[in-house]
């Protein structure tokens, strides 16, 4: 049996080649190709076909993928989403974790790795590219919630416990100690205590931990 996919994409000739190139992918089928989120609400109230995975650009006009992830997430979810994007940055990685994608792909990689994501997001429930999967697969894969709670309750401090929760926003380290009242030394010193104490290495990481321990 295959697994269905739906393209969520503006540029229809990407849209297009994406839906050929995966049409040569035996366990994958694609139902219909979608040029933004809008469009997608529409086809899923129209009843037609919901699929198994949803292959979503993130820069899109009248609904963009930030804002199609968290409906998806919020109406349908059950549907894997995998976020396509020229964006390799980290707030784009860590929004898109917080609005329920389940995986990320840059629009340059070669059609072997797209493959290899559908398989592993079908089979595991998640996939993320190398610079941050060994960080977000291990944090949202490898710890309990119990184990989350856990270190919130014994290890961390109020402090910072609220620099975890900025770390989800968009804010850059510089805002968020003008936000927290103190230096970026300070704020550095956060982090550092934080990567030893969680064992993690970045800030997608850190923010991958945030949102599973409900502090989001």
């Amino acid at each position: 049996m295959k697994h269905s996919i739906v393209i969520v994409d503006d540029h229809i000739l990407i849209a297009k080649a994406l839906g050929s190139i995966m049409s040569n992918f035996k366990d994958f089928e694609v139902l219909y190709e979608c040029q933004n989120g809008k469009e997608l609400q529409e086809k899923f109230n129209s009843k037609a076909q919901i699929p198994s995975i949803v292959l979503l650009d993130i820069s899109m006009p009248v609904m963009d993928g930030f804002e199609t992830s968290k409906w998806l997430r919020e109406t349908h979810p059950n549907v894997l989403v995998l976020a396509l994007s020229m964006q390799d940055d980290e707030q784009s990685l860590i929004k898109m974790i917080k609005n329920g994608a389940r995986g990320y792909l840059l629009k340059n990689v070669a059609p072997s790795e797209l493959e290899t994501a559908l398989k592993t997001i079908t089979n595991n429930g998640f996939y993320y590219p190398d610079w941050a999967s060994n960080i977000v697969f291990s944090t949202m894969m490898g710890n309990s919630p119990n184990k989350h709670v856990s270190a919130l309750n014994t290890e961390l401090t109020e402090r910072e416990k609220e620099f975890l929760k900025l770390c989800i926003t968009e804010m850059s380290y510089k805002e968020i100690s003008e936000k927290m009242f103190c230096s970026p030394r300070t704020i550095e010193s956060y982090r550092n205590s934080l990567c030893e104490k969680l064992n993690i290495k970045t800030r997608v990481g850190l923010a991958v931990f945030a949102i599973k321990s409900g502090l989001d």
